[in-house]
Parts: structure tokens; sequence; C-alpha cells
């Protein structure tokens, strides 16, 4: 399940670049970080997320896909029919 399924997971990430996505994320002791932002580029290990910011700075956030796996991070991406939220089938 394991390799499979982080396969798997990178495939659904790499079909969405250049989408707007919405990221949740666990940072530890009940810490949420919640943004919303353009799924920008993927790597063999890791995919990046440039975040809107109210300021002007550019502001790029990087994750693993065993982040989504062990659901540290949630991905969530906006299209044309509604939402979908990339996850592991456990």
């Amino acid at each position: 399940m394991g390799k499979n399924e982080l396969l798997r997971i990178k495939k659904d990430v790499e079909a969405f670049v250049g989408q707007r996505v919405k990221l949740k994320a666990n940072r530890g002791r009940r810490k949420t970080f919640e943004r919303e932002g353009i799924l920008e580029k993927t790597y063999p290990n890791i995919f990046v997320v440039k975040i809107d910011d109210k300021t002007n700075a550019v502001r790029r956030v990087s994750y693993s896909y065993t982040d989504i796996l062990t659901e540290t991070v949630e991905v969530t991406v906006y299209g044309e029919n509604g939402y979908k939220k990339i996850k592991c089938v456990s």
C-alpha cells in the first residue's frame, strides 16, 4: 500500500498543477495553518504552493506527498465542478 499509494497521490497532485488550492496543515499542539494559493510545481518528493498573501510579498510553501498520506496536510483543489480533496484511500 505505501509505495503505490504515494505514487497515486503524486499523480493526483501533478494533475492539478496551476490550479487554485486550499491548504490545511497541522502544525502541532492544536495549531493549524489554512491558506489558499496556486499549486505551482511538483518535484519527485515534494510539491510547491504559491500562497496568496494580503501583502505584495510572494510566499511559497512545500510539502511532501507523505504529508498527504499521513494526513498532516489536506489539499483541496477548486475546479469547475466544485472542489476535490486529494487524500489517501485507506
